[in-house]
């Protein structure tokens, strides 16, 4: 069952495209990580299916329809920039999220104000940037929501409190809930996320389940004495997607028959030869990497 749908979203601010025809479903009960570089159209995106930005054209929506306010009492979201309301104390904001939302849990909100340390008699407008992150999570997580959708939702939080966050998008996953989050972290998508989307100039360049990416391909690295090397036509290769070239390290991006590029690098007198698996990072690079990296253009 789809939760989240986005359909040929495209929204302009002028003459410059924002996001451009961008497709995307997302299943019940996954854990989706948006990807893309800073100005890539991830905020824009959030921004058109919580209906706080009129799209130039294309449809969204959550659960089958468009949100509307009511949608809000089983959808969480958290932008990145801090929305609380700076002048009350931390306990009395709780205290009218549990006037205003029927599903909100007292209990929980006082397990993760514990968790995150909070101390709820003092003002949103006293805490650090990442106390206030942790404020919003847990009124977030507290409300008990189908649909969560999060901005960078570790931001400013240390190593430790990054980890909580990460274990309460998976538990809440886990217990059916479908969760939209963005990172620049990439090691926390990977984590967290079962499936990646990955932007870039606000077009979708890659989308798909983070486990099938990773088994695509992999790595063949090899180091030479020297930077005079000349791959013999190895850019040519079918099997090789990219080719990098750094200096005395040549890396292939290989989809089948790595042992092959090995054998034909290690003619090639490498002092040393590697063969790794992908990891979501090189995904997330050779997605959002000039043609011509991508082609192995020079090589």
């Amino acid at each position: 069952m789809k939760t989240i749908t986005i359909e040929h979203l495209t929204k302009r601010y002028g003459e410059q495209s924002a996001v451009a025809d961008l497709s995307l479903e997302i299943d019940e009960g996954s854990v989706c990580g948006l990807l893309g570089p800073n100005g890539s159209g991830k905020t824009t995106t959030f921004k058109c299916l919580l209906g706080l930005a009129r799209p130039t054209s294309g449809t969204l929506a959550v659960h089958g329809a468009p949100v509307t306010p009511h949608t809000f009492e089983t959808l969480a979201y958290v932008p990145e920039r801090n929305t609380l309301y700076e002048w009350m104390m931390v306990f009395e904001l709780f205290n009218l999220y549990k006037r205003t939302y029927k599903k909100y849990d007292a209990a929980r909100a006082a397990e993760l104000a514990a968790l995150f340390k909070l101390d709820s008699r003092k003002r949103i407008e006293r805490l650090s940037k990442g106390q206030q992150t942790a404020v919003a999570l847990t009124l977030a997580f507290a409300t008990r929501p189908d649909v969560l959708v999060l901005d960078e939702p570790a931001s400013g939080l240390d190593p430790i409190f990054q980890r909580v966050v990460l274990d309460l998008i998976i538990d809440a996953a886990a217990g059916g809930a479908t969760v939209l989050f963005s990172s620049h972290q990439i090691g926390q998508v990977e984590r967290a996320a079962d499936r990646v989307a990955i932007m870039k100039d606000g077009r979708l360049v890659l989308d798909g389940n983070v486990d099938t990416l990773k088994g695509e391909e992999k790595i063949v690295e090899a180091v030479f004495d020297g930077d005079a090397f000349a791959p013999n036509g190895l850019a040519t290769d079918p099997r090789v997607r990219r080719i990098e070239r750094n200096g005395r390290i040549l890396r292939a991006y290989v989809r089948n028959d790595s042992a092959d590029v090995v054998r034909r690098l290690e003619a090639l007198g490498p002092k040393a030869i590697s063969v790794y698996d992908l990891s979501l990072e090189d995904i997330f690079l050779g997605a959002v990497s000039d043609t011509a990296a991508r082609n192995g253009e020079g090589i």
